[in-house]
């Protein structure tokens, strides 16, 4: 089973664990890439990052963490881009889905995101839905 239901989100989190959610692709056609989202367990908080690099990946290349970022202009930090605390794991799940446009039932445990990303590329990198059907978050949600 991939995808962790609410309680093992928020177990996870609570052990210190991050938990990630891929968003699909972002960009345009000349110049793809794709984003997820990371919450991350902090000192005394929970962190909403929201990574966007590079689509080069390939059959044989889905280590997003090696891709280079996407907005090259923004001097981002290798880890993505803070979007929002909270003070519980609850509360950040809801705060990462708000800003970013990730949904409820579709969060995995660290670096399984990459197994999404690999579904993605297999399945041609469709713009409008994920792989399994699903539709990707609205763009407005990740910018």
């Amino acid at each position: 089973m991939r995808y962790l239901t609410e309680a093992f989100v928020v177990g996870a989190l609570k052990r210190g664990r991050p938990v990630e959610q891929f968003l699909g692709p972002i960009g345009a056609p000349g110049r793809p890439g794709v984003s997820y989202v990371e919450v991350r367990p902090a000192k005394a908080s929970y962190e909403v990052y929201v990574h966007a690099v590079e689509d080069v990946g390939h059959e044989r290349f889905f280590d997003l963490v090696e891709f280079p970022p996407f907005d090259t202009n923004k001097n981002e930090e290798e880890f993505g881009r803070l979007v929002a605390m909270a003070e519980d794991p609850s509360t950040a799940l809801t705060t990462a889905e708000e800003a970013t446009g990730a949904v409820p039932g579709r969060w995995v445990n660290e670096s399984i995101v990459q197994d999404e990303y690999a579904d993605f590329v297999r399945a041609g990198r469709p713009a409008d839905q994920s792989p399994d059907g699903h539709p990707w978050p609205s763009r407005g949600a990740r910018s």
